[in-house]
């Protein structure tokens, strides 16, 4: 059975001894800035670009735009003006920061066990760093970042691992893998609890042998996590997405998993048809956003109006022909479509608590809940996100 392994990199496969690293980092990076910004400006402009980072839930904005537009307007300076400054930073000094960092002996092999394994791997590590520097900290480590199916960095990522929406974007950027998934990481906060609130199994690497009695997931070692996988029925790792906070999870990361699926496409690469069968990455976009508009937000407010509501589905597949999706600019409807899916989310999280248990009847799932039916949505943005991830793959 094949297993997507989601794998922490601070403290999880690499020693990081943070306490030293980060006041050397900003120290390195503010003398680095010292002639364009003064320290103690550049330090809190810093910490204020990573605080909203961390606090953005917006899925129509990277990290990275969230910090720019943060941190050069409290140094008074454009990017342009300071970008070489700062790429030069991260070629030349960045790389100094090693010596507060050193390699576990067991990550590498793990690693390469896991690739043999024909396991799937991505380093889910939290998108607060630009690539460089994160590409950096991985050779480190004894890594290649080629190698991984993903790294998660601030440039294309919306999420940081304060939130569920983090580890569903990154199962969304691996294109919604079928099968068992494991979050590997130490940090309870950041790490483990978001990811189980996604519906993950998660194996906190936390230094102790002897798992403890009644913790939910997996613990011990980093070198224990070879024999505690080999011992494990995998199917035992089969995530679950059916609670509240995972459909919402899911429903905000499609816009941004799909902005960033699609951002290096041409306009030939939007209209690209892998058969004559398939959609077409524009066709795809078009479909979610008038299923948005007109049926999903059709049924929430059927939904909120009564006990016992019924909740009609029409045919949407004709729409792709009838309203000739594939001659659509394919990134004016994918704003579209994020537009009407935050529209969605702020109604969903104003509900009170007794409308996510109300009963009502589907069209095609019969008699459901108000959750259950909520969910639904989130699984067509699961499989449509498989359906583009497929068909980027082709382009």
């Amino acid at each position: 059975m094949s297993l997507t392994l989601l794998l922490d990199l601070d403290d999880t496969l690499l020693d990081t001894n943070l306490e030293a690293f980060m006041p050397a980092y900003f120290q390195a990076l503010s003398q680095h800035l010292a002639n364009r910004a003064a320290p103690e400006v550049m330090l809190r402009a810093l910490l204020s670009g990573v605080n909203l980072m961390n606090e953005s839930e917006d899925p129509t904005r990277t990290l990275e735009e969230i910090f720019d537009a943060d941190f050069y307007a409290k140094l008074g300076v454009s990017k342009a003006e300071l970008i070489h400054i700062i790429e030069e930073f991260y070629d030349n000094i960045f790389p100094r920061l090693a010596q507060h960092t050193h390699q576990r002996p067991e990550a590498v092999p793990f690693v390469e066990w896991a690739f043999a394994c024909g396991y799937r791997i991505a380093i889910a590590t939290d998108p607060l760093f630009p690539r460089k520097a994160t590409y950096h900290r991985l050779r480190w480590a004894g890594f290649e970042p080629e190698r991984f199916d993903l790294v998660s960095t601030f440039e294309h990522f919306h999420f940081t691992k304060t939130h569920p929406a983090y580890y569903a974007e990154v199962l969304g950027r691996l294109g919604w893998p079928e099968g068992p998934v494991l979050m590997v990481g130490n940090d309870i906060a950041r790490d483990l609890v978001p990811a189980q609130r996604l519906g993950l199994k998660t194996f906190f690497v936390d230094g102790e042998s002897a798992s403890s009695p009644g913790y939910e997931a997996g613990r011990g070692k980093l070198a224990d996590l070879r024999p505690w996988l080999e011992s494990t029925n995998l199917s035992t790792l089969e995530p679950s997405f059916k609670s509240r906070e995972a459909v919402l999870a899911i429903m905000v990361s499609t816009p941004a998993v799909l902005r960033s699926l699609s951002s290096a496409l041409t306009e030939q690469g939007w209209k690209h048809e892998p058969t004559r069968n398939d959609w077409a990455m524009n066709e795809i976009i078009c479909h979610l956003r008038d299923m948005e508009r007109e049926i999903h937000q059709l049924q929430l407010n059927l939904m909120m109006q009564r006990e016992g509501a019924f909740l009609p589905r029409p045919d949407s597949a004709v729409w792709a022909n009838e309203r000739e999706y594939l001659n659509v600019d394919g990134k004016s409807a994918l704003m579209e479509f994020a537009s009407a899916r935050i529209e969605t989310l702020g109604i969903l999280k104003g509900l009170e608590e007794n409308i996510w248990t109300r009963s009502v009847r589907h069209a095609i799932f019969g008699p459901t809940n108000f959750l259950e039916a909520v969910s639904f949505m989130a699984d067509h943005d699961r499989l449509h996100v498989q359906q583009a991830w497929k068909t980027l793959k082709s382009v």
